[in-house]
């Protein structure tokens, strides 16, 4: 697994050691923690390597034996991508093409891969479905998803790979280390008494407990498509079948954490540039296949912030 020490990637880890299977994880550690591996170290199915999936010699080499790669590695800071263009096309679209290579070369024709609703850009029918016609990218970081997505598609047909593409709506729980309820967490944190929100607060978003995440991963890409079972390219959106106003989410917070702040907020239904302001998958796909989501939003953003408070050195870590 690339991306092993990162937020879905260390929740995947456990997941799959818990089904009995062997795990070879992957990461350079950029965003991934260490402490995220405590669990999985503990199995002698484990076993981890240092290292980026740009350095293709050392990919080629932790293929050796693999029957699937679960790749999770990417550079997910959507909000920053245009001060640091480069960094998306390396980690996410060159590292894309880097694994399907190394895995070509030695023999590995499975894969899953952690695309994105970013991906879509700002599409105009919701809840978006699979299939919707793409719009224009408006993040650097989403036209890397889908340049990855289009890269593993070409794979599959080219080659014979069989290609699972989960594009996620931001997830939530444990672990979790970027996003808004970081971002506003930190913020009271700091000051109780001031908690400002970019954009006018009116953005609808989507977001998925990545425990739900995790079960609809190895639910749609190894129950429900088994491997040899013939599939080779095949796309599933995973979140939850409602949203919420990012006002309601700043008010769970500051309950969480007992504060009444002054909320200043900006103007705009965008916070930065990329930031789309409706973001609502259709799921059906998914659920049809047998899996379902067991937390909604309010109870993920709020567990969230409980295992932030609990957890405040990874806060500390991103001063």
């Amino acid at each position: 697994m690339t991306g092993a020490a990162g937020f879905v990637g260390s929740h995947l880890t456990d997941a799959l050691l818990a089904r009995g299977h062997e795990v070879v994880g992957l990461d350079n550690l950029s965003t991934g923690q260490e402490a995220f591996l405590e669990r999985a170290r503990q199995s002698a199915r484990f076993s981890f390597v240092g290292g980026d999936i740009l350095d293709g010699a050392l990919v080629r080499r932790v293929l050796e034996g693999v029957d699937a790669v679960y790749h999770m590695a990417a550079n997910a800071d959507v909000r920053g991508s245009f001060s640091a263009p480069r960094t998306d096309l390396e980690q996410n679209t060159l590292g894309t093409f880097e694994v399907l290579e190394r895995m070509r070369e030695a023999g590995v024709r499975r894969i899953v891969f952690a695309s994105s609703a970013a991906a879509l850009g700002e599409p105009d029918l919701f809840p978006t479905p699979e299939n919707c016609p793409t719009p224009r990218q408006t993040s650097l970081y989403g036209a890397s998803k889908m340049a990855g997505e289009g890269l593993a598609a070409a794979y599959a047909e080219g080659y014979g790979f069989d290609a699972c593409v989960l594009r996620f709506v931001s997830l939530l729980g444990p672990r979790y280390s970027h996003g808004h309820v970081f971002d506003f967490v930190k913020q009271l944190a700091a000051d109780p008494t001031r908690l400002r929100i970019l954009g006018d607060g009116t953005q609808r978003k989507s977001y998925l407990h990545v425990e739900d995440c995790v079960r609809a991963m190895l639910h749609v890409c190894e129950d429900a498509r088994p491997a040899g079972s013939g599939g080779r390219f095949e796309v599933f959106h995973l979140g939850v079948p409602e949203f919420c106003v990012v006002r309601d989410s700043a008010r769970w917070i500051c309950d969480e954490m007992g504060v009444s702040p002054q909320i200043e907020v900006g103007t705009g239904s965008r916070g930065w540039i990329g930031d789309s302001p409706f973001v609502f998958l259709d799921v059906r796909k998914a659920m049809d296949a047998g899996w379902s989501p067991e937390h909604t939003i309010e109870s993920s953003v709020r567990q969230t912030v409980r295992w932030l408070l609990d957890n405040r050195w990874i806060i500390d870590r991103r001063q």
